[in-house]
């Protein structure tokens, strides 16, 4: 029986969003961003720490191109990053347990960058979806988004065995 597929959940960085943290409101609007301070929780998902924002947090909502590619699936959307967030690293075969509560759009690409594969799973079942899109070897890489509001979440890479 062969082993299953590893995979490692990649958080967006914070250097791309810290300077619009020092724009003011109208710079802000500019650019197609926006400032909100965290009025209730579980509401403002972060891009970079994968944890909700506090009660009384700033955060802003940017456009981000999450599916930069040369094919038609290339992609952008609205996400969420929280002011100081310190980017998560979560562990080979790691899911962030606030992750486990939501309902979840897995996509899974090719190295060209075409949509091969894509299903809808609650979040204890994560981990089986994301190993059967692996063990497709022509899937290079995945996308979590979260499947009501389609919002990218993160990107899943598959970790080498030796």
């Amino acid at each position: 029986m062969a082993t299953p597929p590893r995979f490692r959940i990649a958080a967006l960085p914070p250097d791309p969003f810290a300077a619009l943290f020092e724009l003011d409101d109208t710079a802000l609007a500019a650019r197609g961003a926006r400032r909100f301070v965290a009025d209730r929780p579980r509401t403002y998902p972060c891009r970079v720490s994968l944890v909700d924002a506090d009660v009384g947090e700033e955060v802003l909502l940017v456009a981000h191109p999450h599916h930069v590619s040369p094919s038609p699936y290339r992609a952008s959307g609205a996400i969420f990053v929280r002011r100081h967030a310190r980017r998560a690293s979560p562990g080979i075969d790691e899911v962030p347990p606030r992750f486990r509560s939501k309902l979840l759009s897995v996509r899974g690409y090719g190295t060209n960058g075409d949509l091969l594969d894509a299903d809808v799973v609650p979040g204890d079942a994560l981990e089986a979806c994301i190993r059967a899109m692996l063990e497709r070897g022509e899937i290079e890489f995945l996308h979590l988004h979260h499947a009501r509001h389609g919002c990218y979440l993160c990107r899943v890479d598959r970790v080498a065995t030796a």
